[in-house]
């Protein structure tokens, strides 16, 4: 497959979107996991809605590392540094950060009060949004470019919708 969107390293920039502290994975099982002590329907049902949402994000970012990956030879697999990885996982689509440390629960907040998630969750689409801008300073690649560039619009509006959230309730918080 050669070089992916400039370099061989850019697979791991990817990858951090799966399964790193500020990637999708972990984004659908906080908002997914915080809803439950959401006394607010209208504030449950907005983690409901992005929470699955963000879903259907893993599931672009799995595709996009599946599609970049597959067709690696040995040679490119050591060159972008996946040796390790690829012993443990071959081509298969595993939950890591950039640096290859696999998805832990533990890089997520879920506090169970409504201020305090919600703030969390503001900030989580933040550095969702600058995760994806950053991934797009390194990519050359119109097949990449363009789905990143739709994840990064829907991380704002999540952002918005989470700042909706706050505005609703704030008179009863």
């Amino acid at each position: 497959m050669g070089n992916l969107c400039g370099s061989p390293f850019y697979i791991g920039y990817i990858f951090f979107r799966l399964g790193g502290p500020d990637g999708e994975l972990g984004a659908s099982l906080r908002y997914l996991s915080q809803r439950f002590t959401v006394p607010y329907p209208e504030v449950k049902a907005i983690l409901t809605d992005i929470g699955t949402e963000e879903l259907s994000h893993l599931e672009m970012v799995g595709s996009i590392v599946y599609q970049l990956t597959k067709n690696m030879t040995i040679e490119e697999v050591k060159a972008a540094g996946f040796d390790q990885y690829f012993v443990d996982h071959t081509a298969g689509v595993y939950p890591s950060s950039a640096a290859g440390v696999p998805y832990s629960a533990a890089s997520m907040q879920v506090k169970g009060d409504a201020i305090t998630d919600i703030h969390e969750d503001l900030a989580a689409e933040q550095k969702a949004r600058v995760t994806y801008d950053n991934i797009l300073r390194f990519c050359d690649d119109p097949d990449v470019i363009d789905p990143i560039r739709f994840l990064r619009a829907r991380e704002v509006v999540h952002y918005q919708r989470f700042g909706e959230a706050k505005r609703t309730k704030c008179s009863c918080w």
